[in-house]
């Protein structure tokens, strides 16, 4: 991960991009969202963190490690998020930036494809412990698909960024030194035209009845009934999911 993260750098610098990096073990960034995130302390007792963490946000009290990082998100254009799957998600400390950075990227009215970072790009970069075969649609682990929606959809999207498909490194530590070499040079390789990538398909806000519980208008269902497989993992209307749609451009 530390070399994935280093040949980002150096292509992405090469290429005339500022580029900064947020190593959130060397900064002991804290994974837990307490209450110290909020300068002055809770404002309502009622209100949940979201809540809270939203408000210390529009009023300027909330914790320096948290608005540095939220101010590294307003200016980036594209997010790079380098990590090792643990348990078929992010390690802790990340999911801990998610809650608590994340909680002013997102607002009733301003979600999914009208997400209040929908002109900004991100992606997953991360390595593996086991070959592809395993995260396969007949692999022990399941559809890596399947495991990537919650993250790709349930946070990525949700805030509104355009999503580019993942790089996976999978099973590095079992490869040679040549095999690493190689997936390097692939990351390396696909960096220089990235920007030009399509990115990953989601369904559009506007798809939803906001006044019926945000179900697919019968308009949409009717536009799509006849396809073979359903809109994506998560919206798959009964049907097979689309194949390789959290993995692929455009899917």
């Amino acid at each position: 991960n530390a070399a994935a993260k280093d040949a980002a750098v150096a292509a992405l610098t090469a290429q005339g991009c500022t580029v900064e990096v947020s190593d959130l073990y060397a900064m002991k960034f804290k994974a837990a969202a307490t209450t110290e995130d909020f300068i002055g302390g809770v404002k309502t007792a009622e209100d949940c963190y979201a809540g809270q963490i939203k408000l210390a946000w529009e009023e300027g009290v909330i914790a320096d490690c948290i608005k540095k990082e939220q101010e590294k998100l307003k200016e980036a254009d594209l997010v790079i998020f380098q990590f090792p799957m643990y348990w078929s998600s992010v390690p802790a400390i990340m999911k801990g930036w998610m809650d608590r950075v994340l909680g002013f990227a997102y607002a009733q009215e301003k979600r999914y494809s009208e997400g209040i970072f929908k002109d900004k790009k991100a992606m997953l970069s991360f390595t593996t412990d086991c070959p592809e075969s395993v995260y396969s649609d007949t692999g022990i682990n399941g559809d890596i698909n399947v495991t990537l929606w919650p993250l790709q959809n349930g946070i990525l999207n949700y805030c509104g960024f355009q999503v580019f498909a993942p790089q996976i490194f999978w099973d590095p530590a079992a490869g040679s030194p040549e095999s690493r070499s190689s997936m390097l040079e692939c990351w390396r390789t696909r960096l220089q035209n990235l920007c030009g990538e399509a990115t990953v398909y989601f369904a559009p806000l506007d798809y939803f009845d906001k006044e019926k519980g945000f179900l697919l208008k019968p308009e949409v269902k009717e536009k799509y009934a006849s396809k073979e497989s359903g809109l994506t993992v998560g919206i798959h209307m009964g049907k097979p999911l689309p194949a390789n749609s959290q993995t692929k451009a455009g899917v």
